[in-house]
């Protein structure tokens, strides 16, 4: 009999500032492109975040893996280093990075790929990142 897989969910929100700024390209071109976000200063988001992993469900536990330690592994690994920061020059695992929301979605994909690695039971699956309650980016890992 074939153990069912399943996939499950943390969706956490968190608050930070970004610019989008590309500095091989003009001014005039940063603002035509990037629009409000190459604002010198930067600019807000509330953002939500949702973290999947999947796995079958052992007949042990009846639990791909235990939501408590994926709350905590996101809540660790990401919230505790974004949450209120500027995410250009507060946020070390994204120096240099240009932090449109592709960008950022995958820098959080390398950072809890090896944080969900000892629970063996399942994979990461998918990050998605709203960056507004209408528009969202995911990313589900390059392919192998």
């Amino acid at each position: 009999m074939d153990t069912p897989t399943v996939d499950i969910t943390h969706r956490a929100e968190f608050s930070a500032s970004h610019r989008l700024h590309n500095p091989d390209l003009s001014d005039g071109e940063n603002e035509r492109i990037y629009g409000i976000c190459n604002n010198a200063n930067g600019h807000g988001h509330n953002y939500a975040l949702e973290v999947t992993v999947r796995g079958s469900v052992p007949a042990r536990t009846g639990m791909v893996m235990n939501l408590v330690d994926l709350e905590r592994a996101v809540a660790e690994e990401i919230l505790s280093r974004v949450d209120h920061r500027h995410l250009n020059h507060d946020v070390p695992f994204l120096a240099g990075v240009n932090p449109t929301a592709e960008n950022v979605v995958m820098a959080f994909w390398r950072v809890m790929k090896p944080a969900l690695a000892p629970f063996e039971a399942c994979r990461l699956h998918r990050i998605r990142l709203y960056e507004s309650r209408n528009s969202y980016v995911e990313y589900s890992g390059t392919p192998s």
